[in-house]
């Protein structure tokens, strides 16, 4: 028995938020005292070091959970199951639903049970729940799936990640141009087909990194006082991920037996285009390996950071050929990573 990847199915919003349309913005420091440089040099700024020249931003009346639904409905229709026969429903994300112009999360019911009653499954035995694992929660949930399975537990699962972080972001915060919305699916299960899940990795460093990325107060202290937004410490953020994620991702892939030269793709979770590029890099220094031409597939440019949603729509993108200069075939062995808040690291070898 094999766990594989047999279905998947992405929602990318329509609304396109470019990055001059920030030029209006008043951003602040976290003191909320002013910036000196014209906001046409801080988006320039921002662009040179995250790579994100527009993100996605979902329509008012729909929240993550109805963004959850469209992927789910997509990786059910390309796995070519019935729907009825899905033991588990995992959906990730960060903040639950929350409703356009407003500042309240909504997590009552869970948004799995919102998703499986929007797909209109009768079965109780199919249990739906959340998970709450930062930036990393997909892969999280892939790996909870895969242990579901080898239990005994389950043959069949769906694993989500939806997010609208367009709704919890500071305008007066330079770091809100990173965010966006989006929603990644794929169904896991047990099959006797060649391939499937290799290895995996997972690990939380909360000792010291617990609060770099944290709910807080707008930079903008009188307009906004009691309101709570994302906020990270990007620095410490990127030196983390720079210390970390090549360790996890190497020996998760010791231990999957797979030679580096072997590795055909590389769907990292994307925040910043530099930390993703450096990442790779230090991942193939350790290996003392050159990397090769379009390993690491990018969205980030025109997509944004959709947090939960970035790796599974990155792959569903890349596996329905929509990217350019990428692609995949059956045997192809990829690596799922990812970094976020907690803060957590996870990673996946996988073969196609």
């Amino acid at each position: 028995m094999n766990i594989k990847i047999t279905g998947t199915g992405s929602y990318i919003p329509d609304d396109i938020e470019k990055n001059e349309n920030f030029h209006e913005h008043e951003f602040l420091n976290t003191d909320g005292s002013s910036i000196n440089d014209p906001n046409e040099v801080i988006v320039e700024k921002f662009m040179s070091i995250t790579g994100i020249s527009e993100r996605r931003y979902t329509k008012p009346h729909l929240n993550a959970s109805d963004l959850g639904f469209f992927a789910a409905e997509k990786a059910i229709e390309d796995a070519k199951i019935d729907r009825e026969t899905l033991d588990y429903i995992i959906v990730a994300h960060n903040f639950g639903d929350v409703k356009y112009n407003t500042i309240q999360s909504d997590i009552l019911p869970s948004l799995a049970s919102r998703v499986k009653h929007s797909l209109r499954i009768k079965n109780p035995k199919c249990v739906a729940y959340d998970i709450l694992f930062g930036c990393p929660g997909w892969v999280e949930g892939v790996i909870q799936a895969k242990a579901f399975i080898q239990a005994g537990m389950a043959k069949r699962c769906l694993v989500i990640g939806t997010e609208t972080l367009s709704r919890v972001i500071d305008k007066h915060d330079r770091d809100s141009m990173i965010f966006s919305d989006g929603a990644g699916a794929t169904i896991i299960e047990a099959t006797s087909d060649e391939g499937g899940i290799l290895a995996h990795e997972s690990a939380s460093f909360t000792y010291d990194e617990a609060y770099y990325l944290f709910f807080g107060n707008s930079n903008n202290q009188e307009l906004c006082r009691d309101t709570r937004y994302i906020k990270m410490d990007g620095r410490k953020i990127y030196e983390f991920a720079l210390s970390n994620v090549p360790k996890a991702m190497k020996t998760c892939l010791d231990n999957s037996g797979v030679p580096i030269q072997a590795v055909k793709k590389i769907f990292i979770h994307q925040a910043n285009e530099k930390m993703d590029e450096a990442i790779l890099k230090r991942f193939y220094r350790l290996y003392k390996a050159e990397i090769p031409e379009y390993v690491m597939p990018m969205s980030i440019q025109k997509l944004g950071n959709s947090s939960v949603a970035t790796v599974p729509t990155l792959f569903d993108m890349v596996k329905n050929n929509e990217l350019e200069n990428h692609s995949l075939a059956k045997g192809d062995v990829v690596i799922f990573a990812s970094v976020g808040a907690g803060m957590h690291i996870n990673a996946i070898v996988y073969k196609c």
